[in-house]
């Protein structure tokens, strides 16, 4: 460094190096870093730890937010959102625990299976944003549209390159299990994806079928109670019947408007 340059040369050269070492909080900040460090009198340990501390905040923030959009939420929902006393009796009594997220770290499926209208969706998404919020990474996804991309996959030959993505998520919800039937072909597809992340990662699935009601829309009796057997082990089951919020949001339109 030349003793003689000048501030500004020294600030384009800084930003200049912050650029190239993808430092966007230093690149863009640094006057205002340098005027607090000089009105705070700090010395140039104390700068250099506030910068990295800043910038470090930046990139974590910039990462949960990256993590929550390649979730691909169809809604964003949260946990203090939930009216816990709306919640049936057996979700809200496991609420607390599953807020800890230790299922994930362990690895275990969740099942969220009851009557229409109950939260199941809701809650399974707060639980993915929450799961993003502590650094995991999760796929939201349905299951009709989860069989599409394998199908598609499948004809384009990058079926593998599908099955590693969708095996290393920390996290996979895949909502609305049961509202389309599929052939055995389907069912065979499905199997073999999820049984990927038996034992290893979790997934969540929502459905408002009881398992004894899944040959409905799995016509081969065999590949059911496989499936059931593969997704229930060392799961969490949870029993989400209860009266439908939306059936009770529609019942209060009415009588405001009688």
């Amino acid at each position: 460094m030349e003793q003689n340059e000048n501030q500004d040369s020294i600030r384009e050269r800084i930003r200049a190096y912050a650029f190239d070492l993808k430092l966007p909080l230093v690149r863009r900040d640094i006057d205002l870093l340098i005027q607090q460090g000089l009105d705070e009198r700090w010395n140039l340990w104390m700068f250099t730890a506030e910068l990295l501390r800043r910038e470090k905040e930046n990139r974590s923030e910039n990462q949960r937010r990256h993590r929550i959009k390649n979730a691909a939420f169809p809604q964003l929902r949260y946990l203090n959102e939930i009216d816990t006393d709306a919640l049936p009796p057996e979700a809200r009594k496991a609420l607390p625990n599953l807020e800890t997220l230790d299922f994930i770290k362990e690895g275990r499926n969740l099942i969220l299976y009851g009557n229409p209208g109950t939260g199941k969706t809701h809650l399974a998404t707060a639980l993915g944003i929450a799961a993003c919020n502590a650094g995991y990474s999760v796929l939201f996804t349905s299951v009709p549209r989860l069989l599409t991309q394998i199908r598609e996959c499948r004809n384009a030959m990058t079926l593998r390159a599908l099955e590693n993505k969708f095996e290393r998520y920390d996290m996979v919800i895949c909502d609305e299990f049961g509202y389309v039937s599929c052939d055995k072909a389907g069912a065979e597809m499905l199997f073999n994806h999820l049984s990927l992340r038996t034992d290893k990662k979790t997934t969540v699935i929502t459905t408002n079928l009881a398992f004894n009601r899944w040959d409905e829309i799995i016509a081969d009796k065999v590949l059911v109670t496989a499936m059931v057997d593969r997704l229930t082990h060392k799961a969490i089951l949870l029993n989400m019947t209860g009266k439908s919020y939306r059936m009770k949001e529609t019942q209060e339109m009415i009588n405001k408007q009688i």
